[in-house]
């Protein structure tokens, strides 16, 4: 049984982007170098459009997610990436970004959320954890991804 130690779930901060790189890059969810660019808006824009939080640790970065607004949708946000460290995997991390995510959402009046993930059997764990919290399967999209890689796209309601 893993404890479960006390997470702070915030906006992201620049200090927190070295141990997201490393985050992603023990996860291998997407080049950890591509990270500081795509957080740079978040970080440099009095009101961002986007939005990233992080989970913190005993002091330390250990999961992220990372939402947009869908373009030409009023109200609509796509969860494009949640990662935690596999050490830390299993302890609540990621329900607790998801559920800050969404309240978050909430006070802005927003009305629903998508999440898009693989189909493959490699990508199991992560659209139980979708289930897992509350969100349903609304679509299968096939060979998306790459031949053999379906697109499967979560939905959940705001209200």
């Amino acid at each position: 049984m893993k404890v479960t130690k006390p997470m702070i779930i915030r906006p992201t901060k620049r200090g927190d982007i070295p141990a997201l790189q490393q985050v992603l890059d023990d996860t291998e969810l997407f080049p950890s170098e591509l990270l500081p660019d795509m957080i740079d808006g978040f970080l440099t824009t009095a009101d961002p459009a986007d939005l990233w939080l992080t989970c913190k640790t005993d002091g330390t970065a250990v999961g992220f997610c990372y939402a947009v607004p869908e373009q030409l949708a009023t109200g609509a946000w796509n969860m494009l990436a949640i990662a935690v460290a596999p050490a830390q995997q299993g302890n609540g991390c990621g329900s607790a970004l998801v559920a800050r995510l969404e309240a978050d959402l909430k006070a802005r009046n927003q009305r629903i959320m998508i999440a898009d993930t693989s189909g493959t059997e490699a990508f199991a764990q992560t659209r139980m954890f979708y289930h897992q919290n509350g969100y349903t399967k609304e679509a299968r999209i096939r060979d998306f991804w790459a031949a053999g890689d379906d697109k499967i796209v979560f939905w959940k309601s705001l209200a």
